[in-house]
């Protein structure tokens, strides 16, 4: 799979650029602030609907302008997609492929897949539980995109029954107050079971097959560190589902669903005390082990990064297995490695169909990987600077290594 050309349109810096790539290995050049980055923001973004930097769309579209797009061609298996999405100021965004308008953005997802690496990838490590949430959420959906409307209907219950739950604390707390009516709580708690259970499913079946691809990256980049490995762990679920040693049972999504009714009905008490949800899968952590200690306060600073980069390459090996190697973004992350880790991370992109990097200079990427380089500027002041693709002579990388 690779990206044949990219369009941006008032996305972040980025006023309007038409974009040829080719397969291989490319790197954005540039200073920090010029741009670069916002390239494999929005492609990342194409693949995932969500961006590695924010947490919302507003920052994405740029300063003044009510809307963002970004397209892209995507090459598969010699089958070739337009995709196009648009960000919108107060309003819905809105999607079409091949130019053709689909009722959900989500309906683009699968159609470009890609691994990204970032410096932000640290709070895989050493971040809050929805930080690891959402790499497996993101990686599930990546391997099966029906799942993408599973998260959403389950994202949507859990609102709507945590605020059936307020409601009916507050009124059971007040002694004036009108009872409270559970009479709907039933009919949410087997919604929210039978969305929870599919995803729990998913995110199992993921974890049990992405281990063994987890611990040989991170011995490759660690080998005289501890055995690496991952553990889903979460409150409600019986000890024999959380070990990833454990396959998959065809009829685990209705055992699931079964598994959390039950712990919904007997936690009832305390969510209607603390009106807040306490069962589910949004309540569910991925547990990283060095040894037998937790990464997440045990690791070192290169630990934690060896667990980070080891995180992503077996991500990139999973999808890779399917048949289709996804595309491989690298936000500034060479110069962030010491010489191992770069030569574990180089040693993969060498093999990967396409690779887009970003780098401030030149000599941040390993020379073997013989990138083509493309310069990325920017003019104008402050919060007005608009980005530019400066020189796309597709020369070599080394002879640059004079003028970063």
């Amino acid at each position: 799979m690779h990206v044949r050309a990219l369009s941006l349109r008032d996305f972040r810096s980025w006023e309007q650029t038409e974009l040829e790539l080719s397969t291989g290995r490319t790197v954005f050049l540039g200073s920090n602030g010029n741009g670069k980055t916002n390239l494999v923001e929005a492609l990342g973004y194409l693949a995932t609907l969500g961006s590695h930097r924010v947490s919302t769309d507003a920052p994405l579209i740029r300063l003044g302008a009510q809307r963002s797009r970004i397209g892209a061609t995507v090459v598969n298996s010699g089958r070739e997609l337009r995709i196009d999405l648009e960000l919108n100021q107060g309003s819905a965004n809105r999607a079409q492929i091949n130019r053709s308008p689909v009722r959900r953005p989500r309906e683009i997802l699968g159609i470009l897949q890609t691994v990204l690496f970032a410096p932000e990838d640290l709070a895989l490590v050493r971040g809050d539980p929805s930080e690891r949430r959402r790499f497996l959420d993101e990686l599930c959906t990546a391997r099966l995109p029906r799942l993408a409307g599973v998260r959403s209907d389950y994202d949507r219950v859990l609102r709507q029954r945590s605020a059936l739950l307020k409601t009916a604390g507050r009124q059971a707390r007040s002694r004036s107050g009108t009872p409270a009516d559970l009479s709907t709580l039933d009919v949410w708690d087997g919604h929210l079971a039978a969305h929870g259970g599919e995803l729990l499913a998913q995110r199992l079946r993921l974890v049990h097959e992405l281990h063994p691809h987890l611990e040989q990256a991170y011995r490759s980049i660690a080998p005289e560190s501890r055995t690496a490995a991952i553990r889903y762990r979460s409150a409600s679920l019986p000890p024999e589902f959380l070990d990833a040693d454990r396959a998959p049972q065809p009829d685990d999504a209705p055992v699931l669903e079964s598994i959390m009714l039950r712990e919904l009905t007997a936690a009832r008490g305390k969510e209607l005390e603390r009106g807040v949800c306490l069962v589910g899968p949004h309540r569910d952590d991925l547990e990283l082990l060095l040894g037998s200690a937790p990464a997440k306060g045990f690791a070192s600073h290169g630990e934690s990064w060896s667990f980070a980069l080891a995180l992503r390459l077996a991500a990139f090996e999973l999808l890779r297995g399917a048949g289709t190697d996804p595309v491989l973004l690298l936000d500034d992350v060479f110069a962030e490695l010491d010489r191992r880790r770069r030569a574990a991370l180089a040693a993969v992109a060498a093999t990967a169909e396409q690779v887009l990097i970003t780098a401030a200079v030149p000599e941040d990427v390993p020379p073997e990987l013989e990138a083509t380089p493309l310069r990325v500027e920017t003019t104008g002041e402050a919060d007005e600077r608009i980005s530019h693709i400066v020189d796309q002579s597709g020369a070599a990388l080394a002879p640059l290594s004079e003028d970063p």
